[in-house]
């Protein structure tokens, strides 16, 4: 993660200063400063550097999170998920599609990622794909569907972020909560039945076995297309 130099943003003036830092914030995120899914500095680090109240920066970064570039993770943090506003177009366009369709593009992104992670993943990787699993697991037990949703989104996200493909990275993110729509109606169950598939991805791709990845991560989504009939 790279924070923002202090010297560089100054303290601005109050005029217009919601705009202001919306836009001092989306330039970290344009030049680069704060790349496609790093997480950005933290609410404190922000007020100090922007010269803006804690409201002011709030109220940025929710901007920049309905705007489709950033993505708040509960426990974990606010990333960034595009350099701009086409990751929201993308996910207004992909809204108004069938559910099989949904299925079937998620499918077809997690299971290319899956490959390509088992390849490319890192210790960091490693690491943050066995908390996710865990977390999820977890999640489930809660029986908070809300968070079930989020703690799945989460492992299938970090193993697009394991591919370390920016742009792939950015085109995921940006149709996750399409993605997440579809899932809310397979998270009712108390059991959950797809916990050691996710749990074999998690291996296969620990193992750098990409054929494996690739094949548990159809295994854990073809079936959801298939009872669609």
């Amino acid at each position: 993660m790279t924070s923002p130099d202090p010297a560089a943003g100054g303290h601005l003036e109050r005029s217009a200063l919601g705009s202001r830092v919306t836009d001092l914030f989306r330039a970290q995120i344009t030049d680069g400063a704060w790349p496609v899914g790093s997480k950005i500095p933290v609410e404190a680090e922000l007020v100090a550097w922007s010269g803006a109240g804690r409201n002011t920066v709030r109220e940025a970064i929710g901007s920049l999170v309905q705007a489709g570039l950033l993505r708040r993770e509960q426990g974990r943090g606010t990333f960034v998920v595009s350099t701009s506003d086409v990751s929201a177009s993308m996910s207004r366009r992909a809204a108004s599609i069938p559910r099989r369709e949904g299925l079937e593009l998620r499918l077809v992104l997690d299971a290319a990622a899956a490959r390509i992670a088992a390849g490319r993943r890192d210790e960091a990787d490693v690491t943050t794909l066995l908390e996710l699993v865990r977390a999820r697991q977890e999640a489930w037990v809660s029986g908070d569907e809300a968070a079930r949703v989020q703690a799945d989104s989460a492992l299938h996200l970090a193993v697009v972020r394991a591919t370390h493909n920016t742009l792939l990275v950015e085109v995921y993110a940006g149709l996750l909560s399409v993605f997440e729509e579809v899932l809310v109606d397979d998270v009712a169950s108390e059991t959950d039945h797809l916990a050691q598939l996710h749990q074999d991805l998690v291996d296969a791709i620990v193992a750098q076995d990409g054929t494996g990845a690739a094949d548990t991560m159809s295994a854990l989504l073809q079936p959801m297309i298939d009872e669609l009939g």
